[in-house]
């Protein structure tokens, strides 16, 4: 990408970036809420590592990847440069790939087994470090859905609560994409519920604080259903070329 480039897309970018955080702002302060709670996740996923320089030349710290190859090669390409948004890991993570994503990541949002737990406090515990995760959650019980079921999931918030090298900081979910009776604001409220109800199970309840959901196309039912993470990419980084 050349120099005129770049110089459209930051343009561009910037932007649709405005207008976003203007839009969710006036969402929020609508909800009693305020803005600075609400943690703006640019998901730069199959984007060239240029959108993500550009984002956080714009000022947004907070990055989203879904593959744990592409978060870190992007991550090194802009520490290169001395930007260091917080990245986090959005995708599915594979048990054979924790090793990758340890001390990689600001916050794994996808952890949906029991087993993916246990290795990544067991790489965590090797490494002498604590990895922030959330608990993925699937809600609407869709068979094209990773996560846990909702039914019994205090048991697992104590599971992982118990288990060294797990900085355990809330629940993300996914509302479906095709139209079904769990309309997006029906998945994001029975997340809150869960949450709610769970906090008791958590060891550390000062961090049991995130709630992340919502997306380009549902983002203003998750604020209104108490999000504090929302994880957009569409609207701040324009369509993906196939």
């Amino acid at each position: 990408m050349d120099k005129n480039e770049y110089s459209d897309l930051l343009t561009n970018m910037g932007a649709r970036l405005s207008a976003f955080r203007m839009k969710a702002d006036e969402e929020m302060l609508r909800c009693n809420r305020n803005p600075s709670d609400l943690t703006l996740i640019g998901v730069s996923k199959y984007f060239p590592v240029e959108y993500a320089q550009a984002a956080t030349e714009l000022g947004l710290r907070d990055l989203g990847e879904n593959r744990i190859s592409e978060l870190i090669s992007k991550k090194e390409v802009l520490a290169a440069k001395g930007m260091t948004p917080n990245w986090h890991l959005i995708g599915t993570l594979q048990t054979n790939k924790v090793k990758l994503a340890i001390d990689q990541t600001a916050l794994i949002h996808s952890v949906d087994s029991s087993r993916l737990l246990e290795e990544i406090s067991l790489r965590s515990e090797k490494a002498n470090i604590s990895t922030s995760v959330l608990l993925q959650l699937n809600i609407s019980g869709e068979d094209t859905k990773h996560g846990f079921s909702k039914d019994g999931i205090e048991e697992i918030v104590h599971f992982a609560s118990g288990l060294p090298g797990i900085s355990l900081c809330g629940l993300m979910t996914m509302a479906p994409i095709v139209p079904c009776e769990y309309t997006p604001r029906k998945v994001f409220e029975e997340l809150r519920e869960v949450f709610e109800r769970t906090a008791r199970f958590a060891a550390q309840p000062e961090i049991w604080k995130v709630l992340s959901m919502g997306m380009s196309n549902d983002y203003i039912d998750a604020i209104r259903s108490g999000a504090t993470h929302i994880r957009v990419g569409t609207l701040i980084f324009g369509q993906r070329t196939p």
